[in-house]
This record gives structure tokens, C-alpha cells and sequence, in this order.
């Protein structure tokens, strides 16, 4: 075929947590590669409950066209959650639904980025993020990351030294995809920073709600005072990802911005899944859903973490996360994790290799594994032939 593609195409390639979640469909594979949710936990009952009230008393409107903003009620109810959860004031005036908070990536690239203009990510960073910002022909540059979050005088280094700094993505709570969380310190040195030289914030937050130990820490969205935060939350993690709601919250000036975008990429997003998640949250105690699911999670956390203690090398270091999904895993500087994952497809069990959440490539003997999709027996399992092979190579 003599097709000729734009030459952002040229930068687009699969994902390969997409790909790696192929896996999941062969016959007997343990997979901890995705980010997936326990379905056990998809209240769906509930959601059949909501549905029919939804339907039997407005049905009409469910499944008509309506505002590009979204649905009021819901609006409403995201920014009466986020004063609660991460004490963020705001209103629904500055909420905008989106189709999962991936979404609001590809926006938020169509939004800040030129051909050439750079973006920075913490040091290994989410790879969707990657996949959504390379159509706009960005520069990718990681800034050192320890484990209280990015290192100040290194940002502060790259932003005096870097020219066409135009955003910059982070993911404070549970990070994926080393499971990590900024500490209050390092959240109030960054700010301080962002303020200084004024460079738009991308705060990814769908794990947050997630915490197992310990106590909350206040977003970053929470400390700004120039408005130069755009916070993206999302129900997938919390109730169910098929429903692709999530939200962007941003000041006025540039959440009108989004609005335009959404407006040319899809009109609206989804009034009957927007109903009928409001009307949810209207019959059932999603607080209560969530702690649930907290605990479930929590306890497979733990499992992991106690069986890769069990069953790993001792040269093998693994992060331990207090909240999120996942948790990452560092192999002598002299493996490939990518070859590890093919002896261990060989024992049906698989995980992602670290290399792609690196915006600038290496690290490949890094691994990050999801602890929450799973059941229990499985865990023990998978983490043990995982075990078994790390043993085999390291010896």
C-alpha cells in the first residue's frame, strides 16, 4: 500500500503492558503483568441495581447527548470526594469528565506539547504516559528519583540547564510503576520548585484511595497556589474500569482548554456510565467498597511480599509499597529481566520487565509486578516458580 501516514505515527507503538496482558488468555498462565483489578471486587449487583434505577427514571436522558463537561451530579459528588480524600478545594465548575484518566494524558499532551518541547518524568515513570504523549513529538527526560519521590536539586538542576521545559508527570501516591510515595518533605520542595519557574504539573493520581499502612499524605494539587496542577483521578481502581470515567481537575483558565479539546475529540463522555456511577453513589457507601477492596488488596500485598522474602534470591531487592497495585523489583545489574520473563512464560507465570517504564530506555534488569488481580493460591504459586528460576540464573 503507497498510504502516507503523518510522522507522528512513526514515534506510536503498541503498549506493552497491552501486550503483556495477552498473557493472561493462555491456558494456566499466572499473570501478575497487568494492572488489573480483582473482578471479585466489581460491584456488580449494585451496578445492575443502579442501571435499572437510572433507566426506569430517566432512561431518556441516559441515552441522550449532553454536555461536553459532564454529568452535574457527579461533577458534584468528585469534588465533595476530593476536599475528603486529599483535601483539594475545589468545585464543579473545575471538573471535567473524561474516558479514564488515560484520557486525560492524550489531552494534556494535545494541550501543553509542540514538536520538540521536553517533558519531564520521575525515574522509572508509567508507560501509558509515554505511549500518550509521543504523538505530539515530545523529549522525554528523566529526573533522579529516590524513594521519597524526585530529587529536588536534580529538577532544579535539569530546569536551569534544559531548554522548552513544558510539563512535567508525576505520580505521588503509589506510583506505578515501583509502587513508591512521595514524602511530605519532598511533595513541599517540589512545589516550591514548580512555583519558581512556573512548568505545568501532571498529577496522575488512580491509586491514591489504595492505602494499606500508614497515614495519608496531602496531593500536590492540595499545596498549589498558581493553579498550575492538573490532577487526573479515575473509578477504574476504586470501582470498575470498564465504565472509562475519569476526571480532570485543573483552574478555570486551563480546564476551559481541556473542554475545547474534549469537545473535537468525542463531544462528551459517557452519559449513561456518568448516571449511573452517581446513581451508585447515591444507593450504596462507596467508602465502604473501597475499604474492601483495601483489605483484599492489603492481604495480597502482604502474601507477596512474604513470599518473594521466602522464595527469592537475597541479591534480589523489591520495593515494599503501603498502598496501590504494585511492586518493583531490582535484579543484579548484570541481568535482563526480559530474558528472566521467558524462562518464567516457560513455568506459565509472567510479569513486565522494567526497561519500558524508563522514558529513555536501560534498567533492564528491573521487573515490576501487580499483586492485586490474583487470587491467593495463585500468588504463592507464581511468586515460587518466579523464585525458581531467579535461583536457577543467579546461581
Amino acid at each position: 500500500m503507497q498510504v502516507k501516514f503523518a510522522k507522528r505515527i512513526d514515534n506510536m507503538k503498541g503498549s506493552e503492558i497491552r501486550e503483556a496482558i495477552k498473557l493472561t488468555l493462555k491456558p494456566g498462565m499466572i499473570s501478575f503483568a497487568g494492572g488489573l483489578p480483582a473482578p471479585e471486587m466489581f460491584p456488580v449487583a449494585e451496578m445492575k441495581d443502579a442501571a435499572n434505577h437510572v433507566l426506569e427514571e430517566a432512561g431518556a436522558v441516559a441515552m441522550q447527548y449532553a454536555t461536553t463537561e459532564g454529568y452535574d451530579p457527579l461533577r458534584e459528588k468528585i469534588a465533595a470526594r476530593m476536599k475528603e480524600k486529599y483535601d483539594i478545594h475545589t468545585v464543579p465548575e473545575q471538573i471535567l469528565i473524561t474516558n479514564g484518566s488515560q484520557q486525560g494524558l492524550d489531552f494534556s499532551g494535545k494541550l501543553f506539547l509542540d514538536e520538540g518541547d521536553v517533558v519531564l518524568f520521575e525515574s522509572p515513570s508509567y508507560m501509558g504516559a509515554f505511549n500518550a504523549f509521543k504523538a505530539y513529538q515530545p523529549r522525554f527526560m528523566e529526573v533522579p528519583t529516590d524513594e521519597e519521590g524526585m530529587i529536588p536539586d536534580a529538577l532544579e538542576k535539569i530546569l536551569q540547564t534544559t531548554e522548552r521545559v513544558k510539563m512535567i508527570y508525576v505520580i505521588p501516591d503509589f506510583q506505578n510503576p515501583t509502587g513508591r510515595t512521595w514524602s511530605l518533605e519532598r511533595r513541599k520542595a517540589f512545589m516550591e520548585i514548580i512555583n519558581r519557574y512556573n512548568i505545568p504539573v501532571i498529577e496522575d493520581n488512580p491509586y491514591g484511595e489504595l492505602r494499606y499502612e500508614g497515614e495519608a499524605v496531602p496531593s500536590l494539587k492540595s499545596m498549589d497556589e498558581k493553579g498550575l496542577v492538573i490532577f487526573l483521578g479515575s473509578f477504574s481502581k476504586i470501582l470498575a474500569p470498564g465504565y472509562r470515567i475519569g476526571w480532570i481537575c485543573a483552574a478555570p483558565e486551563i480546564l476551559q482548554k481541556y473542554i475545547f479539546i474534549k469537545q473535537g475529540a468525542d463531544l462528551q463522555p459517557s452519559t449513561v456510565s456518568q448516571m449511573e456511577i452517581s446513581r451508585f453513589m447515591e444507593l450504596y457507601d462507596l467508602d465502604a467498597h473501597v475499604e474492601r477492596i483495601r483489605k483484599l488488596y492489603g492481604s495480597r500485598r502482604k502474601l507477596m511480599l512474604d513470599t518473594m522474602k521466602e522464595t527469592f534470591p537475597a541479591q534480589v531487592k523489591y520495593t515494599n509499597p503501603k498502598g496501590g497495585l504494585f511492586t518493583w523489583v531490582e535484579l543484579p545489574e548484570n541481568m535482563d529481566a526480559r530474558e528472566v520473563l521467558m524462562k518464567c512464560v516457560e513455568k506459565n507465570v509472567a510479569y513486565i520487565p522494567g526497561g519500558a517504564f524508563y522514558p529513555e530506555g536501560g534498567k533492564e534488569n528491573t521487573f515490576r509486578l501487580n499483586f492485586s488481580n490474583m487470587p491467593e493460591d495463585k500468588i504463592v504459586e507464581g511468586i515460587r516458580r518466579i523464585g525458581e528460576v531467579l535461583q536457577s540464573v543467579m546461581q
